[in-house]
């Protein structure tokens, strides 16, 4: 077994690509009755609220007609299914505690605060908590579909069902609309209140560099259509200037 170290306090990215092996699987799964379905945007509601998972939970926090970005929250010892998106774009970002992603090769990939780890549509993969503390992630999911699911194996027996239809609300954390952005929605902090989300220019990242921030995501069709987001870090080591024309979501520290 191949074990691949991504430092937190390096800009790379990690990229995990579909194979003949992720390829063979999503066919075998077709087949035997497996569908990757369609999210509807305006009826899918359950999607704005906090979805319980037997290793955790996960919610949204910004949507828009083109990105999804979803925090996930992984218990230790607990792991996600091995899963393929056949449609889409899939960046896993970690906001703190340890963990390993393993693609159908068992290549493992051990991620920390400040890992960026790229996934390629149609690519299965799957991560478990390794630390002693909750897994903190974010998902950036493009272009958005959030039913866009295949799931291969699963601890919990939901190998081949589709997404969960259930969901909680939490009081004073729901998505809220953006005004100056159509079609638009998001949280401002995480459930703890631990990280924070804001909408910012690349303008005033650039001239307004903080101690707290953790990543800044463009928010650019461009990104879409050419399926590769060019994600900043707030990591000393990220020098890379962000584009002053550009709209971000910037994840940050509150503690």
């Amino acid at each position: 077994m191949t074990v691949m170290y991504e430092a937190g306090t390096e800009t790379g990215i990690i990229r995990m690509d579909a194979g003949k092996a992720d390829i063979a699987q999503l066919k075998k799964l077709v087949r035997c009755g497996s569908r990757a379905r369609n999210e509807q945007f305006d009826d899918d509601a359950h999607l704005d609220r906090i979805i319980p998972k037997p290793w955790g939970y996960e919610y949204r926090a910004y949507v828009d007609d083109f990105f999804d970005l979803w925090s996930l929250h992984i218990d230790t010892p607990h792991s996600t299914s091995i899963h393929a998106h056949p449609r889409k774009l899939t960046y896993l970002l970690c906001l703190g505690g340890k963990g390993v992603t393993t693609g159908l090769d068992r290549e493992e990939i051990r991620i920390k605060a400040g890992s960026i780890l790229r996934i390629a549509r149609g690519t299965f993969h799957g991560t478990r908590n390794m630390g002693d503390d909750a897994l903190e992630l974010i998902e950036v999911e493009v272009p958005r579909n959030k039913f866009d699911l295949m799931r291969l194996q699963d601890d919990y027996n939901r190998a081949g069902t589709a997404y969960e239809s259930e969901s909680v609300e939490q009081p004073r954390n729901t998505m809220q609309a953006v005004p100056f952005l159509p079609n638009t929605r998001m949280r401002r902090h995480s459930p703890d209140r631990r990280f924070r989300f804001e909408l910012r220019t690349g303008m005033d990242i650039f001239y307004r560099r903080r101690a707290e921030d953790v990543f800044h995501i463009p928010l650019c069709v461009s990104g879409v259509v050419k399926s590769d987001v060019e994600i900043l870090t707030g990591l000393p080591g990220d020098t890379r200037r962000p584009q002053t024309d550009k709209q971000y979501l910037s994840i940050s520290r509150t503690r």
